[in-house]
């Protein structure tokens, strides 16, 4: 049963509900609540979970900035108004808080795309396209010219210059289905969007069309970042939805020839200067050494930049929230980040990782949000074999609230930089099943984010913050 005659008005009455939230909802600083022994750490977890399912208000805050400020790529005004809105947050919950000052690139998409194919038999129709982040423009009306199909770069190899001078390179490579990770399927096909401009560009293509990175069957352009390299021709490149990418690959197998017009007015303007935002509790007995929880504040320009990644930032910023719900005072210092530039560039990531060296501080453990506002499932964690099998040993603790996938794995793009010999860069894990039917995308939006599901991963995230901060890893 449909319950809504459109997106469009379901996103109305959420931005009239939301609008001016920052002034409605409670964001004052939280007065600490008498110190409480906990019988346990059972007991205090419990507590976190109580707090973020009655009295979080991560969603309220992603509301907000997803449908008053929209998304926010680096170096859009969008953006600017991102740190601005996420600093007063910070002050308001009575944390420490500051901006980073750096530069990032600017790249703008311009008017919308247009793409159409036609057949050498006279059959017709518009296909659905995004340029890829960092593209550069179509000239004059458009590109005009045959498409040609490959899988791999084996492929393009195999076919050489000869077939693909003066043509689109079309790369339809599916995500694999089987990996009940998803991320294990989006790591193989991303060298397609990432550098297929290039491979294709060696062999005299004249642009380059590249599958959504997409389980699903739909109309949803995906974008992100791509790349040019120095001495090859840099090529117009855009990534087409999957229903359109089956379509073009059924008329292709028909043995038609089929043309595409690609019709983009991106560019890329100087860098201009944003902030990282930072807030801390400062550590009751090691101010000095630091666990950071972060995600990354910037989006792509489509969708609301929801799950990709404003629920990561925002869940980071509950989980201090909570801290303050509690009354806990943490030994170390708890420090919430929200980096800049993590779609298009890594500066923010950069930028606080240079700063770090020379902090004289000691970053025990760094947990970064950025695979959507899911239903959480756990953590991957970069470190020893000793910290893994340490935090292993609290399993016992999370087990009741569904957290149990604790595993050697990848953390996360904006906490890399921060890796030593001796800390643990930790990667918060939500179930990832619906996660790629929405980013990078259009489908991107604030009502795609289930409330409670955000709220649990909050938790988590705190459950696992005070464990480390408790118990050292």
């Amino acid at each position: 049963m449909k319950l809504l005659p459109s997106f469009f008005l379901f996103s109305l009455g959420l931005a009239t509900s939301f609008n001016g939230m920052t002034q409605s909802t409670e964001l004052s600083k939280a007065e600490p609540a008498d110190h409480v022994d906990f019988l346990d750490d059972q007991q205090a977890i419990d507590e976190f979970f109580r707090l973020a399912l009655t009295e979080s208000n991560v969603y309220q805050w992603l509301g907000d900035m997803c449908l008053n400020i929209g998304p926010r790529l680096s170096g859009s005004p969008q953006a600017d108004q991102a740190v601005e809105f996420s600093y007063d947050l910070m002050v308001k919950l009575g944390l420490d808080a500051r901006k980073q000052s750096l530069m990032v690139p600017v790249w703008q998409r311009g008017e919308a795309e247009q793409a159409f194919y036609k057949t050498s038999s006279g059959v017709s129709g518009e296909i659905n396209v995004l340029a890829l982040g960092g593209s550069v423009a179509t000239e004059g009306d458009g590109l005009f010219a045959p498409i040609i199909e490959v899988a791999s770069w084996e492929e393009l190899e195999a076919l050489g210059k000869e077939q693909i001078e003066g043509k689109i390179v079309f790369f339809n490579e599916k995500m694999d289905a089987e990996n009940l990770y998803t991320f294990h399927s989006y790591g193989h096909c991303v060298r397609h969007r990432w550098g297929g401009a290039v491979e294709a560009a060696k062999y005299g293509a004249a642009g380059a069309l590249v599958r959504s990175l997409n389980l699903r069957i739909d109309d949803f352009p995906h974008t992100g970042s791509m790349k040019y390299d120095e001495g090859i021709d840099s090529i117009p490149a855009a990534a087409v939805s999957t229903q359109d990418a089956e379509t073009l690959s059924r008329l292709l197998a028909e043995s038609q020839e089929v043309k595409v017009m690609m019709r983009q007015s991106c560019q890329t303007l100087p860098d201009k200067e944003s902030f990282n935002v930072i807030g801390e509790i400062k550590g009751s007995e090691h101010p000095d050494r630091v666990i950071v929880v972060g995600g990354h504040l910037d989006s792509w320009d489509v969708g609301h930049g929801a799950h990709d990644d404003g629920a990561g930032v925002m869940q980071s910023l509950g989980v201090l929230e909570l801290l303050n719900k509690i009354g806990y005072a943490p030994k170390n210092t708890v420090r919430v980040v929200f980096f800049m530039n993590e779609e298009n560039g890594l500066r923010g990531a950069k930028k606080y990782g240079e700063w770090a060296e020379t902090s004289g501080e000691t970053h025990i453990a760094a947990i970064e949000s950025d695979r959507g506002g899911f239903t959480p499932r756990g953590f991957h964690v970069d470190g020893s074999e000793a910290q893994l099998e340490k935090m292993l040993s609290w399993e016992k603790v999370l087990d009741k609230f569904g957290i149990h996938q604790v595993e050697e794995g990848g953390s996360g793009a904006d906490i890399g930089p921060l890796k030593t010999d001796d800390n643990v860069l930790i990667g918060f894990v939500p179930d990832s099943q619906r996660y790629f039917d929405h980013h990078h995308s259009a489908n991107d939006t604030f009502d795609q984010v289930n409330k409670r599901e955000l709220e649990l991963g909050t938790a988590s995230i705190a459950a696992l913050v005070y464990l480390i901060d408790k118990y050292g890893l």
